[in-house]
């Protein structure tokens, strides 16, 4: 096709094999579409296109993913607000024909698969490396392993007991993700031969908690696709010993933790003797 239509918030150019969809990055539009900037689907990882009547006068042209075929959709689980599904092009209700000309000719080229999962993920996750701040946390990934650093005021001491923790993708499989938007909200690792993980998210060393602002979709979500993207890729490879030096934790990161240490010492929440030997421990990790 190689044509291009606008909507409300994002931009469909519609390629041989694909539609490129491009997200606008202004103030109203949604963070995670901001966040996701643009996204390649290839014609093979839809299942249906439907074009429906909108609110306030406009239409909606929906291209319906497969499961199984995108790492965003599968993390997310159903759980994303309608105007925020990244597949959904708002237009005015004026391009309804032009719509409907382009929904045609999606639907055309629908592969013969689409009503069966995929057996793969054919749409690409974000790409790492990729971090956002928890409740109880900082998460981050590198693209090869996920690590959650505890903050004193979130997390619980269960976590304080079990340390700081990383996890090689290839430990684990798959990835939890309850949306912030809803109770209890919490990313959650499931690592291999993990069933006695806690039930409470915090309590497990290997999720983290949101709440109040902390793990927002636009960070969260990205940040569990591209986990889960990368322990499907694993599964199956086989594992190349690589003599690797010493992970070296981020200066920056380091000093966070000190200033957050500073600030509960003189809240008169830790010790002294609490103060100097986890600055020492902070310190030691540089």
């Amino acid at each position: 096709m190689g044509d291009v239509l606008a909507g409300i918030h994002a931009t469909w150019e519609f390629e041989p094999d694909a539609v490129l969809i491009r997200f606008e990055r202004g103030i109203r539009a949604p963070k995670l579409f901001q966040a996701l900037r643009e996204r390649r689907v290839p014609h093979e990882a839809l299942a249906s296109v439907t074009l429906s009547p909108g609110k306030r006068g406009t239409v909606v042209l929906h291209a319906v993913p497969r499961e199984g075929a995108d790492p965003l959709m599968e993390a997310a689980a159903g759980q994303l607000k309608e105007s925020c599904d990244p597949y959904r092009l708002v237009l005015p209700a004026d391009r309804e024909t032009l719509a409907e000309y382009y929904a045609d000719e999606l639907r055309a080229r629908l592969g013969p698969d689409r009503a069966e999962r995929s057996e793969r993920f054919v749409v690409a996750a974000p790409e790492a490396p990729l971090q956002f701040k928890a409740y109880d946390g900082k998460a981050s990934f590198d693209g090869r392993s996920v690590a959650f650093r505890w903050f004193w005021t979130g997390a619980s001491s269960a976590k304080w007991k079990a340390g700081d923790q990383t996890f090689a993708v290839t430990d684990l499989s798959g990835v939890e993700w309850r949306s912030p938007d809803v109770l209890d909200g919490y990313l959650r690792l499931v690592r291999r031969g993990g069933e006695g993980q806690p039930a409470q998210a915090d309590q497990d060393p290997a999720a983290v908690v949101f709440g109040l602002g902390y793990g927002p979709v636009h960070e969260s979500l990205p940040f569990a696709a591209a986990v889960l993207e990368a322990v499907r890729n694993a599964d199956g490879a086989v594992p190349v010993p690589v003599p690797v030096a010493a992970a070296r934790r981020d200066p920056a990161d380091i000093a966070d933790r000190i200033r957050h240490l500073g600030e509960l010492h003189r809240a008169g929440l830790v010790t002294d003797e609490e103060f100097t030997a986890k600055k020492a421990e902070l310190l030691a990790e540089l």
